[in-house]
C-alpha cells in the first residue's frame, strides 16, 4: 500500500499577492494623501513602516530553554513582615514559582518596601523552602543592602544548600546613584564594595546571579527602549569590569550578571526590546572573548503605565506587558498589581496579578514556542534597529568614561529628560491615549481597595558627595490624575464637581460626536459635562445653561451647524452670564466672528488639553 503526502497551502487557490498589488489599494484609500501618514515613528526615532515582508534566513535568539516557561514571580512589598510571610505562602501555594522581595529604599519600592532586618528577613521566608526549586529575586537600594547578606546567613543557618537555591541577589548601586542623582562614594570605591560581596556570596557557594544590571531606572523616569537597552548594557559592563579587576575571571563573571527590564502595553516594542538585550550582550561577550551564554533577563511590568483612575483597565495593561515580554524570551515576570499606584494591593489584585501569568503559560500555553517572533519581518527589523541605535549610544557612554562619568556629565539624564518632556507633551494633547484618565474617564467609579500600612523608616546614607541630575521615576497619567484629585476635593468640599454646559447645537446627527469628544475632553480634568438633548435655538440653550449652574460651556455640533447658528448661540451664552465659552472643534475661516461673539477657546483632537483644563480651573477659581 502506497501513501502520497499532499502539501495544504493556505489559500493556494487565490493569486499570490504583492506589495505592490497592497500598495495600489491603499494608495486608493489615501485619496492622494501621503504615503508617510501610515509610518510611525518611536520615542527614538526609529521608523515604523506599515506592513514588512518576511525575514527570510532568521534564526530564533537564544533565550529560555526550549518550551521552558518563565519563572512566574510575585512581588513581595508589604513593610510588616508577618504580612509579607502570608502573602509569600499564598502566592507559592497559588502558582507563583517565585518571590520578588522589594526591600524598603530599592528603586522599585515605590514608597513601601520590606523591612531590610535580620529578624525581618528571617520572618518574612519563614515556611518557605529556599531549596525546593523556588526562585527568589531581590529589589534592594544601598539603605536596604544587608538584606541580601542577611538572607545569605538565613541560607546557612538553616543549613540549606546555597548552591540548591536559586535567588538573585539584585545589587545595583549604580543604579541606585542613578535615581538618586548623587552617591557619597566614587565609583573607585563603590565598585571593591560590591565585588567584594559578590566574593563573599560566592564563596558561600550561591550560584547567582548576584549582580542585576537594570534599565528600569531609566523606564521609570520616561526613558525610551534605545535608553533602557544602552544604560542596561553600560551598566552590566561596568559590573564586569569590576569584577574582573577584583581577579574574577571572566567566564566566571559572565553568569554572576542578570539584566532587568521593564515590560510595558507596547506590544511589538516590547517584544523587540527583550529580544535585542539578548544580542546585545552576546556582542558583549564576543568582545570580551567568550562562548556566547543566554543572559538571563528578569522582567517587571511598568510602573510607568500604570493609572490610579479605572485601575482596571491596568489589568489589560499588565496582560500585554507579560504577553510580550513572554514571547521575546524573558526568563522570570514580576506582574505590577493593578492597584498599586493607588497603594498596597489586596488579596484580590495580588490574585489577578499572579494569575494573568498563569493563565498565559497554563491556558494560552506561550511558552511552548521558542521565539515565535523570528522570522517576523516588522519584528526583526525594530530587533535590528534597536540594537543599532543601543549601541551607539552605548559607546557615547564607554567613550564619557564609563556610566558614572556619563552620569556625572549628565549625559544620559539630558537624553531621559528629552524623550520624557516629549511623552509629556503628547499625553497633555492626548496623542499618547491613556484609558480611563486622559480619554474615557468614569468621573463616578467607585474606590479602590487598598490595605493600610506604615512605610519602613530607613536612616540616611551619608553625604552626597557626588551630586548630579537624578533620573526620577514618573508615572505617564499623573498631570491628569492631579486635576482629578483637584476635583474630588471640591465635590468633598461643596458638594459637587466642577462642570462645564455642553451647548448642543441642532440635531443628535448634528452634536453628538463633538458632544461625545466634549464629554470625554472636560472629564479627563474632573470637569463634570452637564449634557442635554439639544436645540437649534439660542435662547433655549441659554436658558437651559442657566437651569444647570455651570460657570462654563462648550457649544457642540458640526461645522455646517456652526456656520448657521454658532455666532448667535454663544452671544445668548455670554448675556446669561457663562464665564468662559469653548466650543468643539477647530475654528476654520470663522475663527474671528467666533471670537467676537463671546468664544474664547476650541477644543480639537491634537490640542493641549491639559493646559486648557488648568485653565478652565484657574479661571472657575477666578470668579
Amino acid at each position: 500500500m502506497t501513501t502520497t503526502t499532499e502539501e495544504l497551502r493556505l489559500a493556494a487557490e487565490f493569486a499570490p499577492a504583492t506589495q505592490d498589488d497592497w500598495r495600489k489599494l491603499v494608495d486608493g484609500v489615501l485619496k492622494g494623501a501621503p504615503f508617510e501618514k501610515l509610518v510611525g515613528k518611536t520615542y527614538d526615532g526609529i521608523r515604523i513602516d506599515p506592513i514588512y515582508s518576511r525575514a527570510r534566513g532568521a534564526t530564533p535568539i537564544a533565550g529560555r530553554a526550549a518550551a521552558a516557561p518563565w519563572q512566574i514571580m510575585q512581588r513581595i512589598d508589604h513593610p510588616d513582615a508577618a504580612a509579607a510571610n502570608a502573602q509569600s505562602l499564598h502566592d507559592l501555594e497559588n502558582g507563583a514559582s517565585g518571590l520578588t522581595l522589594v526591600f524598603a529604599g530599592a528603586n522599585g519600592a515605590h514608597g513601601f518596601g520590606l523591612d531590610p532586618s535580620a529578624q525581618a528577613v528571617e520572618k518574612i521566608l519563614d515556611g518557605v523552602f529556599l531549596d525546593a526549586g523556588i526562585a527568589l529575586e531581590l529589589e534592594i537600594g544601598p539603605q536596604s543592602r544587608m538584606a541580601a547578606i542577611h538572607v545569605a546567613e538565613l541560607v546557612k543557618r538553616k543549613g540549606l544548600s546555597a548552591a540548591a537555591c536559586n535567588i538573585r541577589f539584585g545589587l545595583d548601586p549604580l543604579g541606585a546613584c542613578a535615581a538618586w542623582g548623587s552617591s557619597p562614594y566614587a565609583w573607585a570605591e563603590i565598585a571593591p564594595e560590591v565585588t567584594s560581596a559578590v566574593q563573599g556570596l560566592a564563596a558561600m557557594g550561591f550560584r547567582g546571579p548576584f549582580i542585576a544590571a537594570d534599565g528600569q531606572v531609566v523606564h521609570d523616569a520616561g526613558g525610551s527602549e534605545v535608553q533602557e537597552l544602552a544604560f542596561s548594557l553600560a551598566t552590566g559592563v561596568a559590573y564586569l569590569r569590576a569584577l574582573e579587576q577584583a581577579g574574577i575571571a571572566l567566564d566566571a563573571a559572565q553568569g554572576m550578571i542578570y539584566a532587568r527590564l521593564a515590560a510595558d502595553a507596547d506590544q511589538f516594542l516590547t517584544l523587540a526590546k527583550f529580544r535585542a538585550m539578548r544580542l546585545l550582550w552576546a556582542r558583549i561577550e564576543q568582545a570580551c572573548g567568550l562562548a556566547p551564554k543566554p543572559l538571563f533577563i528578569a522582567a517587571e511590568t511598568s510602573w510607568r503605565m500604570l493609572t490610579q483612575r479605572d485601575a482596571f483597565v491596568n489589568m489589560l495593561r499588565a496582560t500585554m506587558a507579560t504577553f510580550s515580554a513572554g514571547l521575546g524570551g524573558a526568563n522570570a515576570i514580576t506582574v505590577l498589581p493593578h492597584t498599586l499606584a493607588r497603594g498596597l494591593p489586596d488579596p484580590f489584585a495580588r490574585r489577578v496579578a499572579r494569575n494573568t501569568q498563569l493563565v498565559l503559560l497554563e491556558e494560552s500555553n506561550l511558552a511552548k514556542v521558542s521565539d515565535p517572533a523570528a522570522g517576523s519581518g516588522g519584528i526583526e527589523a525594530l530587533t535590528c534597529e534597536l540594537c543599532e541605535a543601543a549601541w551607539a549610544l552605548f559607546q557615547e557612554t564607554e567613550k564619557a568614561g564609563g556610566l558614572f562619568a556619563a552620569l556625572e556629565q549628565n549625559i544620559i539624564q539630558r537624553k531621559v529628560a528629552a524623550t520624557r518632556a516629549a511623552r509629556e507633551a503628547n499625553i497633555a494633547k492626548r496623542r499618547d491615549v491613556l484609558t480611563g484618565a486622559s480619554e474615557f474617564p468614569n468621573l463616578s467609579e467607585a474606590d479602590i481597595a487598598v490595605l493600610d500600612a506604615r512605610p519602613v523608616v530607613l536612616p540616611s546614607y551619608g553625604e552626597a558627595k557626588y551630586k548630579f541630575d537624578a533620573l526620577s521615576p514618573m508615572r505617564l497619567a499623573e498631570s491628569f490624575e492631579a486635576l482629578r484629585d483637584k476635583s474630588d476635593a471640591i465635590l468633598n468640599k461643596a458638594g459637587k464637581r466642577p462642570q462645564v454646559f455642553l451647548a448642543n447645537l441642532g440635531t443628535a446627527a448634528d452634536f453628538t460626536a463633538r458632544a461625545t469628544f466634549a464629554k470625554s475632553f472636560f472629564e479627563a480634568g474632573g470637569i463634570e459635562a452637564v449634557d442635554n438633548e439639544g436645540s437649534a435655538d439660542a435662547a433655549a440653550l441659554a436658558a437651559a445653561f442657566e437651569a444647570s449652574s455651570a460657570p462654563i460651556a462648550c457649544i457642540c455640533s458640526s461645522d455646517k451647524t456652526y456656520a448657521a447658528h454658532a455666532v448667535a448661540v454663544a452671544q445668548a451664552l455670554k448675556a446669561a452670564g457663562a464665564r468662559h465659552i469653548y466650543l468643539a472643534g477647530r475654528p476654520g475661516e470663522q475663527e474671528p466672528a467666533l471670537r467676537d461673539a463671546g468664544i474664547s477657546d476650541f477644543i480639537f483632537a491634537g490640542g493641549d488639553a491639559l493646559a486648557t483644563l488648568r485653565d478652565a480651573y484657574a479661571r472657575m477659581e477666578r470668579a
